[in-house]
């Protein structure tokens, strides 16, 4: 097992340095004068873009000063996105590349089209005196076009091919990272979903449920942060509000202060959390004090009756690793199966298990719906639902795609939310 995982990092680190080898020999090889400022700057670029960000994932990993995590963290976690797309634009570029220069040459071409065909040779009969005519060929003058030198041939066209196509991709990437990062930055936008639970009795028809995910609190993501999401959750006025997992990337010391503004979250049946995997990474014991410390309260495969259905919620599974997993029979095992349930759970790979005991609702997290395109089929092939609303059996799995980022502070085609589930009686 450990030969395997062995090779695998090996291959990864291979391909990881293959791709930005490809990137720079695009980027920089090819569109620089040997030796030059501007080729030797290009390639400090691209040995320490790397460089910190392994090192910001090495400073996190490791429990590093927090000071230290917060500086390496922005320009190496950026460099993770900025890198992925790079290679992409390039790869699209390679497309492009033929097309331009086989442009550039028809309009080098005489009239600005390429050099049409040499005419075939005249044959014209001649005779000589007394002499049987016969065929001769006649002397016609070939025209020739004039010489122009292909891209392929001079050097001076293929770099500027090359400026053109690098700075096209250098500029899309860049503007791909930036939009990214401002939607994450800005703060998570407000989904509305109605969800119809058949035991969900009358009077409960139209309870509102915010949920929100995948915080991710850290490094990168600090008080501010979690400020603008309070904000954007008051505004629903939500009647409970579920915290399904990820909060943070760190501890309670060096966290508290970019946490506090949680203690701000109002509903009227009050604020609810369950761990998520990051928080077994961070320490989970001293986090479900701690958010119970500011007002939230963890649900520890446990179960609270909300009046008019069951609301339950269950360790995350990375628990298992630390002796802390979920207890479905704890949590579910002994309420009454006329109630209506909604599980809080932060994986959706926890579904199955709730079809098992009966559960109406379950509510999840944890796939960031892919976060970074194309990363979303990774996600999707790695979860039995990426994002939104589905059914299996008589349960219901909606999955938020989470109000922040882990890693790079950046999403690409996975908006981050924040939902309000709207629970709708089909007795009503």
């Amino acid at each position: 097992m450990i030969a395997v995982l062995v090779i695998a990092g090996v291959a990864s680190l291979a391909a990881f340095a293959g791709l930005h080898w490809y990137a720079w020999r695009r980027l920089v090889r090819d569109t620089t004068v040997r030796a030059s400022l501007a080729r030797r700057a290009g390639t400090a670029v691209f040995v320490l873009g790397p460089l910190l960000m392994f090192a910001a994932v090495a400073s996190e990993r490791a429990g590093a000063p927090f000071w230290l995590q917060q500086v390496l963290s922005w320009p190496g976690f950026l460099w993770m996105a900025f890198s992925i797309y790079l290679v992409l634009a390039v790869l699209v570029g390679e497309v492009v590349r033929p097309l331009l220069r086989r442009y550039l040459d028809r309009r080098s071409a005489p009239g600005g089209a390429e050099p049409g065909p040499v005419p075939e040779p005249v044959l014209v009969p001649t005779r000589e005196p007394d002499e049987l005519p016969t065929v001769t060929t006649a002397s016609i003058p070939t025209p020739t076009a004039p010489v122009t030198p292909s891209a392929a041939a001079d050097p001076s066209r293929r770099l500027f091919v090359s400026r053109v196509v690098g700075g096209a991709a250098a500029v899309a990437a860049t503007g791909i990272v930036g939009n990214g990062a401002y939607g994450v930055l800005r703060g998570p936008r407000v989904k509305r979903v109605t969800v119809p639970l058949a035991r969900l009795p009358r009077s409960a028809h139209g309870f509102r449920i915010a949920v929100v995910s995948d915080i991710h609190l850290g490094p990168v993501l600090g008080r501010g942060f979690a400020q603008r999401v309070v904000d954007t959750i008051n505004s629903t006025q939500p009647d409970l509000i579920a915290v399904v997992g990820d909060l943070v990337d760190g501890s309670v010391e060096d966290l508290a202060p970019a946490v506090a503004p949680l203690a701000g979250l109002r509903a009227r049946h009050g604020t609810y959390f369950v761990t998520g995997n990051h928080e077994y990474f961070s320490g989970a014991e001293p986090w479900v004090e701690h958010v119970r410390e500011i007002g939230l309260r963890p649900l520890e495969n446990a179960r609270v009756e909300m009046g008019a259905f069951d609301l339950a919620g269950v360790n995350d599974v990375t628990g298992e690793n630390y002796g802390d997993g979920p207890d479905y029979d704890k949590a579910l095992g002994d309420r009454d199966p006329a109630r209506a349930a909604v599980l809080l759970a932060h994986q959706p790979v926890m579904i199955h298990e709730a079809v098992k005991h009966g559960v109406d609702l379950q509510l999840s997290g944890h796939t960031h719906g892919g976060q970074l395109w194309p990363g979303n089929f990774i996600a999707d092939a790695a979860n039995p639902t990426l994002a939104g609303l589905e059914r299996y059996g008589d349960t219901q799995l909606y999955v938020s795609r989470g109000a922040g980022a882990w890693g790079p502070p950046v999403r690409v085609g996975a908006p981050s939310d924040i939902t309000v589930v709207e629970l709708a009686s089909k007795r009503a």
